[in-house]
């Protein structure tokens, strides 16, 4: 058996409907923790979903955990320490160690704020991956 998993989360239009959080009391409606459904070793992936107007309620910041937010959907923003940064479909920020942040969705969104939280610790990543090797003779499956 090879060292892989897949679990369907589902269209983006379909995440708001999903409860969940990193435990009980951190648990609310659109945000489903992707590495707690599979065996993570060191990344981490929440779906997130947001109405307009709705905002996170809370700040916060991580002292070893790095992340990277995807927005795919809706408009909205992101404070970032003493900064409030605009973020829409197609808008990818990176968040450091010791960087405050919270998030809200834009009241006057046409849609949901939707985004994928990528978290990753650990060893700095080289810049170009280089514990892979390419399988020229190997044929294509399709």
């Amino acid at each position: 058996m090879s060292d892989y998993q897949v679990t369907r989360i589902g269209a983006p239009e379909q995440w708001r409907d999903f409860h969940g959080g990193f435990d009980e009391t951190r648990a609310r409606d659109g945000r489903r923790v992707i590495d707690h459904e599979l065996t993570m070793q060191y990344i981490g992936m929440t779906a997130n979903a947001l109405v307009p107007g709705e905002e996170a309620g809370y700040w916060h910041v991580h002292e070893k955990i790095e992340e990277m937010y995807v927005f795919l959907a809706g408009r909205g923003q992101m404070g970032l320490d003493d900064d409030v940064v605009d973020v829409e479909a197609g808008t990818v920020v990176r968040v450091g160690q010791g960087v405050w942040r919270t998030w809200r969705a834009a009241p006057d969104s046409q849609s949901e704020l939707r985004w994928l939280c990528i978290r990753a610790g650990g060893e700095q990543l080289p810049h170009m991956p280089d514990d892979s090797r390419r399988g020229p003779d190997r044929p294509m499956p399709w």
